[in-house]
């Protein structure tokens, strides 16, 4: 049976306000995306994965959509979408779209019919509730139970016309659909068909594990808010039938689910029952919080290490891995777990090469393969994300200095992520004209960080990812092979086998900041003989004994590879159209 389209292909996230600005407002738009779909094609990507441009008011950032089928007018028209379907297509890619279903924006028309009155047949499409026996509702302790948003506060909110509090898990202009309303699913079902009929090639689903609230956990005080409900299965398999059978197409499902254990993504991504293609779950990027992402604490890539193998081997057999160390909600991935000064550019080929040579499905969050790094937030005024900025007036009210409090929220701050893509090193870092004030500032270090001093550099970070790209697409060990994690506790070493059949390809990474020596283990398998197939600082030249600090090497071991014909090397004359240039 042949492997579907999706084992061997690599997603490339935009989140479009960031990406690049068209018209002069400061914001990232779909012509801006438009206009580098040429490096995009360079890179070498499959899937690009469009965080949300649906009609929104923008409370967080698109995450809280009004009207599920029209373009907000802040990215663009009807018209810019579909070229933008035409301009992937064309050039042999897919377009994958973020859809947000847990909950609406409290704007969406479902949701104000929902609240105009106790009678009306839309009332039951969300969750309302009356409050505690006893209690005056509005008031401190009368919401229904004690859960909390994951936006700081409470998770429910009084309603004084109706008289009930409705459920939102993130924040209040975001309320939660009732899933367990039939009419709802039929509604979403039909709108996600609507989409693949128009042109899309599947969807990447926000926290969908939450679709499903134990009815019980509604109505009683203080039962935490579980990402695995009752019928959360049911639902899955119901939108496989209803949505991806009903309509011709070879489709793409990933579903972020925050919390999910490994039971339940080999629940949820075992191809024989039929829900999802693979899971974003998230142990991994869990590990340096100290209970509350607002604690942080310095990871031990050894135990960064042993989670990701049981991932590797806890999917290797039933279902599939999503393999990603960044997105709009992470920090910078080398400014977070490796080393973003004169190391950075090593840092972030070793943290590639570690992700891509996984079993999985690869993600590459935009920026992310120029190596970019977290950003300077001096202060609240310069902090756009939602969640980051209650959680300062939080702490700031409680009487926590101000200096102290932004100490806090700047390791894990989201807007580290949404800083605007740094495409030169020009003023407005080619995201915008000269001038124009980008919505979130722009990270200062784009005059020596930027695609177009990259992509003109064969040695680059970007020329790194390109050729990892390559080892995907022509290489069905890196596709398929078995993941072997090898010295599991080390402290500085990341060192793993991938196999196929009579091929194996070993894989070493050096994790630190200081020169680490192979174990006598992986020595030995080199020692017998290996062909260099990608470094940190090229072909390793003679037996490998002793890594730099960051430094990587993938040698076959066994038998000789070829790396196919597709030259890797300089844009040449195209640089200019590859990086956008503005002038």
């Amino acid at each position: 049976m042949a492997e579907p389209w999706w084992q061997s292909a690599v997603v490339y996230q935009i989140y479009p306000r960031s990406f690049a600005d068209s018209n002069g407002d400061g914001i990232g738009d779909l012509r801006g995306v438009l206009d580098h779909l040429d490096y995009l094609q360079h890179l070498g990507v499959d899937v690009v994965w469009l965080s949300p441009i649906y009609a929104s008011p923008q409370q967080d950032n698109g995450y809280d959509i009004s009207d599920y089928r029209r373009v907000d007018p802040i990215f663009g028209s009807e018209d810019d979408l579909d070229d933008l379907i035409a301009g992937l297509h064309g050039r042999g890619m897919r377009l994958v779209m973020d859809l947000v279903v847990n909950h609406t924006s409290s704007e969406h028309e479902w949701f104000q019919r929902s609240r105009s009155s106790r009678d009306d047949p839309l009332r039951d499409w969300y969750l309302w509730r009356p409050p505690r026996p006893g209690r005056v509702g509005g008031t401190p302790g009368a919401e229904p139970n004690d859960w909390t948003s994951a936006f700081s506060g409470p998770a429910w909110t009084w309603d004084e016309a109706t008289g009930e509090y409705y459920l939102h898990l993130f924040s209040s202009g975001q309320p939660d659909l009732n899933w367990d309303n039939p009419e709802v699913r039929g509604a979403v079902h039909e709108m996600m068909r609507w989409w693949l009929r128009r042109g899309i090639d599947g969807f990447r689903m926000d926290v969908i594990n939450f679709i499903s609230k134990d009815p019980l956990a509604l109505t009683t005080d203080g039962t935490p808010f579980s990402g695995d409900g009752p019928r959360l299965h049911d639902y899955l398999q119901e939108l496989r039938r209803e949505v991806f059978d009903a309509v011709d197409g070879a489709w793409f499902t990933v579903g972020e689910m925050p919390g999910a254990t490994l039971t339940q993504a080999q629940l949820a991504t075992a191809p024989e029952r039929r829900e999802l293609d693979m899971i974003f779950q998230f142990e991994h990027v869990q590990l340096d919080h100290n209970g509350s992402k607002w604690q942080p604490h310095p990871v031990r890539w050894a135990d960064l290490t042993r989670s990701l193998a049981a991932w590797q081997d806890g999917l290797a057999e039933r279902g599939w891995n999503s393999l990603y160390f960044e997105n709009h909600d992470q920090p910078r991935s080398v400014s977070r777990w490796a080393s973003d000064g004169e190391l950075r550019e090593r840092a972030a080929k070793t943290l590639a090469t570690i992700l891509h040579l996984q079993r999985g499905t690869p993600f590459i969050y935009q920026g992310q393969e120029l190596g970019m790094t977290n950003t300077a937030l001096a202060s609240r005024d310069d902090l756009r994300d939602i969640e980051a900025v209650r959680h300062y007036d939080e702490l700031v009210a409680a009487g926590t200095p101000a200096e102290e409090a932004m100490s806090l929220i700047r390791p894990m701050c989201r807007d580290h992520a949404r800083t605007p893509m740094q495409w030169t090193a020009d003023d407005g870092a080619g995201f915008c004209i000269p001038g124009v004030v980008p919505w979130l500032g722009i990270n200062p270090n784009h005059r020596e960080l930027n695609a177009a001093d990259q992509v003109s550099r064969p040695d680059s970070v970007f020329g790194h990812y390109r050729r990892l790209i390559q080892l995907r697409h022509e290489h069905a060990v890196v596709r398929s092979g078995a993941f072997h994690l090898l010295e599991a506790d080390h402290e500085q070493l990341f060192c793993f086998t991938r196999t196929l059949g009579e091929e194996c390809w070993l894989v070493m990474a050096n994790v630190s900041d200081r020169p680490a020596e192979l174990t006598a283990g992986v020595r030995d398998l080199v020692r017998e003989g290996f062909e260099p197939i990608l470094g940190t600082e090229g072909p390793a030249a003679g037996t490998p004994t002793v890594l730099q600090p960051w430094e990587s090497l993938v040698v076959a071991l066994g038998r000789r590879v070829t790396l196919g014909d597709g030259a890797i090397g300089s844009a040449g004359g195209h640089l200019g159209s590859l990086v956008g240039e503005r002038s």
